[in-house]
């Protein structure tokens, strides 16, 4: 594990602060009784909650990759210079968050399919599968499927990249495999030295608790180094949401107090504080379009306000309406496209 001696001090050029610790020592009980280990979950009943409140994590990861795209095939062992393009999956009718694939256009095209977990799901495997061959018939073109675990609460015996199906004492008819990676095994140094689309990750790389409030620390003062303001504040608050896999909402606050600034305004207030019990409650159950509406419009807020300003009342009453999460979900990929949220409504 990387330590904490790691980040204290930091690395020549960057500002750090070792007496943040020592100073808040309910602050540094609660980080060790959150601390990241294979059972640690169990022990201690602020880290138990996490596993029964996922938050928002299907939509920020999806945001990551889109908008950064090549970042993440970097970090993911596929570096290349050939153009990509973002598809739309249209896998809904087997898993309506299987949708983040990027079509690599090489000598030989072909496509990388992403999927990232924060619980355990032994069915994993044979889901991926399907999502490959459906890949394959619907585009004509070979599929890298890409599996990130973001916690080690996601991981599990049948997670071992391959999938297979035969009958019993014979070799199998059906061989198919895929790439994981688990997050709290990478580097969060290189994470943190590594591009803007994956920095938010860093948290829960391979780092001990009681260091996240440095290498938290490091990694806004690189994004308000580094970034436009407007992309500062969407990956901060990404940085922020992934954070809640690894400690509770309050203590999240603790460590990146400049997310209190970002939600001064009512559109944050609803982002982050109104509705979060039904965002929370869709977790495992894609089918629930409830669930997934509602998450997808906090998210559009989320990343909108800071590309389109505020939204007036009647934009958020247009938004309210809108009951169909695919539709919400159509309207975050073309924030990119539109310069209001007037011209963003007339595409739907």
């Amino acid at each position: 594990m990387v330590t904490s001696e790691r980040f204290y001090p930091t690395r020549p050029g960057r500002h750090t602060d070792a007496t943040y610790l020592t100073a808040a020592p309910s602050l540094r009980s609660a980080l060790r009784a959150c601390a990241i280990r294979p059972c640690a979950a169990r022990a201690s009943p602020i880290c138990y909650a996490l596993v029964l409140a996922p938050g928002p994590f299907d939509t920020t990861t999806k945001y990551l990759v889109q908008t950064y795209p090549r970042d993440w095939l970097d970090r993911l062992g596929l570096p290349t210079s050939a153009s990509l393009h973002l598809l739309d999956a249209d896998l809904a009718t087997v898993n309506p968050l299987a949708d983040k694939v990027i079509r690599v256009d090489e000598a030989a095209p072909w496509l990388a399919h992403l999927e990232f977990q924060s619980t355990y799901d032994a069915t994993m495997g044979q889901r991926l599968a399907e999502y490959n061959l459906l890949l394959y018939g619907r585009h004509g073109l070979p599929a890298r499927s890409l599996l990130v675990l973001l916690r080690p609460g996601a991981d599990g015996p049948a997670l071992g990249g391959m999938h297979t199906v035969g009958l019993p004492g014979e070799e199998p008819e059906f061989v198919f495999r895929y790439r994981v990676t688990r997050l709290w095994r990478q580097s969060a140094e290189a994470l943190l030295d590594g591009p803007l689309g994956t920095l938010p990750l860093a948290p829960l790389a391979d780092v001990e608790t009681e260091a996240l409030p440095d290498l938290l620390r490091q990694l806004e003062e690189r994004l308000d180094r580094e970034a436009a303001p407007a992309e500062a504040t969407a990956l901060k608050i990404v940085t922020f949401t992934l954070l809640g896999l690894r400690l509770p909402r309050e203590l999240a606050r603790a460590l990146m107090p400049g997310v209190r600034t970002m939600r001064d305004s009512s559109t944050y207030q609803m982002i982050l504080d109104e509705g979060r019990a039904e965002g929370e409650a869709r977790g495992e159950a894609r089918g629930e379009a409830r669930g997934r509406a509602e998450e997808a419009r906090r998210m559009l807020l989320l990343f909108g306000a800071p590309r389109l300003g505020q939204p007036d009342a009647a934009t958020l009453a247009v938004l309210a309406a809108i009951g169909e999460p695919e539709r919400l979900e159509q309207l975050g990929q073309r924030l990119h496209l539109v310069g209001s949220w007037t011209e963003l409504l007339a595409t739907s």
